[in-house]
């Protein structure tokens, strides 16, 4: 199977001064294209030995600080956020042959602002977060139902469900953000953003094709504190 990718050249010149407005755009536009739940993403997260793992969540929100989603904090990825903060996020936006590549650092967000997500959940999905205790083993389809109905009947649709104390958000802080373009012949295009303070670690990849850094662009710094580099794909 192989697709012969198209798109519009993804140039220095072109991008924000900051990754967080340069993935504004681009989430924009792939809202607009009307794709499936363009908020989607892979979150990979690793254990503190480095044994990783991976799972498509939504995002539910993002501004200058980072990507937000929730969880429940005892399961898996809550469990090796907590022992291992470093994280990676993909947006796979295969129909525009473009994708979104995110390393950081994961914290949980405040209460506060866990509850003020919750109650724009739908009820269901509230009654959901209680009855499902995420990532444990269960023994069949039918317990986790018989949870769940049981906590329909406690808390009816006219009842406020307060939010589980094992569940929450974590804010994903970025410490580097990928901008990749694919297009024929594989000369795909690949923008990274990276803090100055970084530099060491965004740069090892490039540090061993020092000698061709006059083909690739050197880094160079932007508002904030940000860098960009381009990558050969």
């Amino acid at each position: 199977m192989r697709e012969r990718y198209r798109g519009t050249p993804l140039l220095e010149a072109d991008l924000a001064p900051a990754p967080m407005e340069q993935f504004d755009r681009w989430f924009r536009a792939a809202a607009a294209c009307d794709l499936y739940e363009p908020n989607a993403m892979v979150v990979s997260t690793a254990t503190p030995d480095g044994r990783p793992s991976s799972r498509t969540v939504l995002m539910k929100a993002y501004d200058e600080r980072g990507f937000v989603f929730f969880t429940n904090y005892s399961s898996r990825k809550g469990r090796e956020i907590e022992a291992n903060p470093y994280v990676s996020l993909l947006f796979p936006w295969h129909p525009l042959a473009r994708q979104v590549i995110v390393t950081g650092t994961a914290a949980r967000i405040g209460r506060d602002e866990t509850a003020a997500y919750f109650r724009t959940r739908p009820h269901g999905s509230q009654l959901g977060a209680w009855a499902s205790d995420q990532s444990a083993p269960v023994d069949s389809r039918e317990t986790l139902l018989d949870r769940y109905e049981t906590l329909a009947a406690r808390y009816p649709d006219a009842e406020q469900v307060p939010v589980p104390p094992l569940w929450g958000g974590f804010r994903v802080t970025p410490e580097t953000v990928e901008f990749w373009q694919g297009h024929e012949n594989r000369l795909h295009d690949r923008l990274r953003y990276f803090r100055e303070k970084a530099t060491e670690a965004a740069s090892t990849e490039a540090a061993s094709t020092e000698a061709a850094s006059a083909e690739t662009g050197s880094a160079e710094t932007g508002p904030g504190g940000w860098c960009t580099e381009r990558l050969y794909p």
